[in-house]
């Protein structure tokens, strides 16, 4: 594995984006992965390793979150800031094509960036995430950001709070619990922890829900019917995020995804299981 910083840009000023590395770094096979909204690229160590052999695996902190910088100006926390910052990473990267996997905000960049006319992305993959997300969902994102601790007196209160907060994830071992802790949260110079993102990121959400509308959905329609990529879409069986009925709406349009349930699991699944990691390779390859 290695770590790496990419320069981007905001309106507010310059901002690196820190991105680990595994594989061959001159394998033209390259796939991205593409975190969730309180999550870090570091979430698919396992993935990454396993798929190392024949891939370059790329995996970013999202601006605000990780090792990478703040942004001086929350507005700015959203897709279009995500995206621009991901355009910078594949020039970095050098390559022609790229594979995505993206989870929940991942998959949306993902959406984002295939979409686009001569679009580098050859394969998608969007975990727990489509052309609608739930209102409920994003009531739900909306409270638990609202509502996240400021502070933890030890690391395992902290591990405490990320397998409660987290545990539509599914079944996972101890171990790949305190990992998952291990990159949720960060010391704080007191003896104690705190969570690893921005918490301006909740009100920049806050403040995209509110300009929603209160239980409306969030409809993606016209980035997803624009994609022509071979399409994944892998649900968690108990999710409130997809629907069963907007990922059989994304079987019919668009892409005509192919679409996979993984069962015992809600928003969403963390690729850490052998199967789950079988799915990647074999839609990929």
């Amino acid at each position: 594995m290695r770590e790496r910083f990419v320069l981007c840009h905001s309106p507010a000023g310059f901002h690196r984006m820190a991105y680990t590395e595994w594989g061959a770094p001159d394998n033209p096979r390259v796939l991205v992965c593409a975190h969730g909204l309180t999550r870090t690229g570091r979430d698919f160590d396992t993935l990454a390793q396993a798929l190392s052999g024949s891939y370059r695996v790329v995996c970013p902190d999202v601006v605000g979150r990780g090792a990478s910088d703040w942004l001086t100006d929350a507005r700015y926390y959203g897709t279009p800031q995500y995206v621009q910052d991901m355009v910078a990473l594949l020039a970095r990267l050098d390559v022609e094509q790229i594979d995505w996997l993206g989870t929940s905000m991942g998959g949306i960049i993902g959406m984002a960036l295939a979409a686009q006319a001569g679009s580098p992305i050859r394969r998608l993959i969007l975990n727990d995430v489509g052309a609608v997300i739930s209102a409920a969902a994003l009531e739900r994102i909306g409270a638990y950001l609202a509502a996240a601790p400021e502070r933890f007196a030890s690391f395992d209160a902290a591990e405490a709070w990320v397998r409660e907060t987290y545990a539509a994830f599914g079944p996972h071992s101890d171990e790949q619990w305190r990992e998952l802790a291990r990159h949720s949260v960060k010391p704080d110079g007191a003896g104690g922890f705190k969570l690893h993102y921005d918490r301006a990121i909740a009100q920049a959400f806050a403040a995209a829900q509110e300009a929603l509308g209160k239980g409306q959905d969030m409809t993606l329609w016209p980035l997803y019917d624009a994609i022509r990529c071979p399409t994944l879409v892998v649900r968690g069986q108990r999710s409130d995020l997809l629907t069963r009925e907007t990922v059989a709406a994304m079987e019919e349009r668009g892409p005509r995804a192919k679409s996979v349930e993984i069962p015992g699991v809600g928003h969403a699944p963390t690729f850490m299981d052998e199967a789950q990691i079988r799915l990647v390779r074999e839609f990929l390859c």
